[in-house]
């Protein structure tokens, strides 16, 4: 069976905008080397619009060369959008989701294939909620937001386990946790 992969970048204090945190080429060579080794990123609205930010750095390189890894890495995986308001999406590699989300990623599950990413707050939290998260990685920044949009606002108690940490020079660090049987 597929694993399920919540990937979040979030600052010190819990805030999870993706303004708020401090990328650098490490931080960016790390989510290329996530998005090379997994299928398909699921994505709310939200989310999908911002990272279409990326699309630039397809026809104007940035000359910073994770970046434009990132980028390209983004561009390539197939991506699919849930959204109650889009009516179409032109991304090549998107497409909005044709079922509920429930029910997308239990098919996606039993498909042979790498890692499915899910990359958004909302869908994050849904799923955590239905325990179809496999393993969560948190990309702490050292960065002190003071204000922002929490990742788990609004969650019921859900206990993990730390299975793994990786550091970067520039501070930030990723933890990996499975979740427990509540």
């Amino acid at each position: 069976m597929r694993k399920v992969v919540a990937a979040f970048n979030m600052t010190l204090d819990g805030n999870c905008d993706h303004t708020a945190g401090l990328p650098d080429e490490e931080v960016h060579q790390h989510y290329t080397d996530l998005l090379d080794r997994s299928d398909v990123i699921l994505y709310g609205r939200t989310t999908y619009q911002l990272m279409e930010y990326w699309r630039t750095f397809l026809e104007k390189p940035s000359g910073e060369r994770t970046m434009d890894a990132f980028a390209a890495a983004i561009d390539r995986i197939p991506k699919i959008v849930f959204s109650r308001s889009l009516k179409e999406v032109d991304w090549k590699s998107a497409g909005l989701a044709e079922l509920e989300l429930k029910e997308t990623v239990e098919r996606l599950r039993q498909q042979p294939g790498r890692d499915i990413l899910i990359g958004s707050r909302s869908l994050i939290q849904q799923l955590m909620k239905l325990r179809l998260i496999d393993e969560l990685q948190l990309c702490i920044h050292p960065v002190v937001a003071g204000k922002g949009m929490s990742l788990f606002k609004d969650m019921d108690r859900i206990i993990l386990r730390l299975v793994n940490t990786k550091r970067f020079d520039g501070g930030a660090i990723v933890l990996y946790y499975k979740l427990e049987a509540s």
